[in-house]
């Protein structure tokens, strides 16, 4: 543990997490990376409040105001009720929320993510890795922020079997009826998440796609007792390099850069004088605010090279608009 370096700014910079810790290895802990780096490279001031239940989204967010945070963020979209009343009630004060949206706030500011497009990189290569041709993907709770991923995932997987005249299943998720699997919460590697990947396995599917935080846990245990040689994709973060632990397994990840998006905003504000606007901040390819992390444990028939090639192709397609990830 190092210390704290004294702050050099006047600017208090805030955050309250959504359900589950800083640590959770995805959206939560991306966050506080995000304030944590502020702290230690601009200078500024932070504190922050973590959420065990919905039931301290207010209170916690309350908290901050009473500390007189001169910007607070709200992870998640579960917060977004709560960081509009918030910010309508504290017009002096300013407001983050991450995967949420502004009812008319000009000091709240959306920061949202096409994760779509990633995803469907990421689904073109599940199928094309895939030796039984399903693959499968389930979320955490059945919310925009994460069916986001999921449809982005089946229509490239589609996008593989269309240009390979070759059948592929998505178990897990159908986009037309907005039907498929759900844990109900975003608790990590719950029993629950571990049944639903070992049905997907039973299934056929041997590339998984857990879009609920840390279930890498419950998938790699699920791959490894099901006894095949399967692979998952990792979400939010390159779950290869943050957790070690499952790299075995993880094919890529489709990496939601909050990082990146919460250092830059404190920096225009604290550090450049800029204004707060409420203007929605959009991570995209094109932006860098998303994208796939490198392929690890590839084994398709097609070499990886020349899915890296496809891949990039696609990504520029995606980027000028000639492909839709959400079909």
């Amino acid at each position: 543990e190092t210390a704290a370096p004294e702050p050099t700014v006047d600017y208090l910079a805030c955050a309250v997490s959504d359900e589950g810790s800083w640590n959770d290895k995805s959206f939560n802990q991306s966050v506080y990376e995000g304030l944590q780096k502020s702290e230690a490279e601009l200078g500024v001031q932070i504190a922050d409040a973590e959420s065990a239940t919905p039931d301290d989204f207010a209170p916690n967010l309350q908290a901050m105001i009473d500390q007189g945070c001169d910007l607070t963020i709200a992870v998640g979209f579960n917060l977004v009720d709560a960081v509009n009343v918030a910010a309508e009630a504290n017009p002096e004060m300013n407001f983050v929320t991450i995967d949420g949206w502004s009812n008319g706030a000009t000091n709240l500011k959306p920061v949202n993510y096409a994760m779509n497009q990633s995803s469907y990189l990421a689904g073109y290569l599940a199928a094309a890795q895939s030796t039984t041709k399903v693959v499968g993907t389930y979320g955490g709770m059945q919310i925009p922020a994460v069916t986001d991923f999921m449809t982005g995932y089946y229509y490239g997987a589609m996008a593989w079997g269309a240009d390979n005249m070759t059948d592929v299943t998505v178990v897990g998720w159908d986009p037309a009826t907005e039907t498929g699997d759900f844990i109900g919460d975003f608790v990590p590697n719950s029993g629950t998440s571990k049944t639903i990947a070992a049905g997907q396995i039973e299934a056929g599917a041997d590339v998984l796609f857990p879009v609920g935080g840390d279930q890498f846990g419950a998938v790699s245990e699920a791959i490894t007792e099901a006894g095949i040689d399967g692979r998952m994709i990792g979400v939010d973060k390159d779950i290869a390099a943050t957790s070690p632990e499952y790299a075995e397994w993880v094919l890529t990840s489709a990496e939601k850069r909050m990082t990146l998006a919460v250092f830059d905003i404190i920096k225009a504000i604290a550090i450049d004088g800029g204004t707060f606007t409420g203007d929605v901040y959009l991570g995209t390819l094109e932006n860098g605010g998303t994208a796939l992390s490198a392929i690890t444990n590839y084994s398709g028939a097609t070499a990886q090279a020349d899915v890296e090639a496809k891949l990039a192709e696609l990504q520029a397609g995606i980027v000028d608009g000639s492909i839709n990830p959400l079909g």
